[in-house]
């Protein structure tokens, strides 16, 4: 079965822990492919700091020349505020109850899983893959008891995750990476090299456009 991995964000800018997830996803994971989703306004967070035209453009120098990448910027080009519900109701909606989806998530966002939007919806929706890094979630404290529950349901090995639309949960592996888009911005305001942070055409483009010289936002 075409199994499609879902990655979004508001890529504010893209960096290389983006790059980095997608990869192992791709490695770990029976994907096709992965689908970038840019968020026009998320909901749960501030606004963007760049423009969306800024952001998009960004993201496409950082997945060129990957054929299993591709990117669907319908939210972006909306401008509303979106949550991962819809975002998910909406590719279901395209495209169909029988294709495969798996949301792909940092360990990080996977433990705040139940602050989010109708979150026990998500499952019915898409499968949910984390990265995983050895001991990572147990020093964190560990899933909430609601999340737990919800992982012993629906624990499956990734090459399960073709035989099903939705519902199972799976992780897979990726390296210790401490980077953020928040850091990054904050490199790039205090004019330190970030390098090591952002693909190289990446980095040229917010030279180019003198993006997040300072935190102001972009309109």
């Amino acid at each position: 079965m075409n199994v499609i991995g879902i990655l979004g964000g508001t890529f504010d800018p893209v960096h290389l822990g983006h790059v980095a997830l997608a990869e192992a996803a791709l490695a770990g994971l029976p994907l096709s492919e992965v689908l970038w989703i840019p968020s026009g306004s998320p909901g749960h967070r501030a606004p963007p700091v760049a423009a969306a035209r800024d952001r998009l453009a960004m993201l496409r120098l950082a997945v060129a020349g990957n054929p299993r990448y591709r990117i669907d910027a319908a939210e972006l080009e909306s401008g509303a505020p979106t949550y991962t519900v819809h975002t998910l109701a909406r590719l279901r909606a395209q495209l169909g109850n029988a294709q495969a989806l798996v949301l792909l998530l940092g360990s990080d966002s996977f433990l705040s899983l139940p602050s989010w939007l109708r979150w026990r919806e998500l499952f019915g929706l898409a499968h949910i893959a984390h990265a995983s890094r050895p001991g990572h979630l147990a020093s964190d404290g560990g899933p909430v008891p609601e999340l737990s529950a919800e992982i012993a349901r629906r624990s499956a090995r990734p090459e399960q995750l073709g035989a099903s639309a939705a519902g199972r949960v799976a992780s897979f592996d990726m390296p210790p990476m401490a980077v953020s888009s928040s850091n990054v911005r904050a490199d790039l305001a205090a004019g330190r090299d970030a390098r090591h942070l952002l693909p190289a055409p990446v980095l040229a483009y917010i030279q180019s456009q003198h993006l997040y010289s300072k935190e102001i936002r972009k309109t």
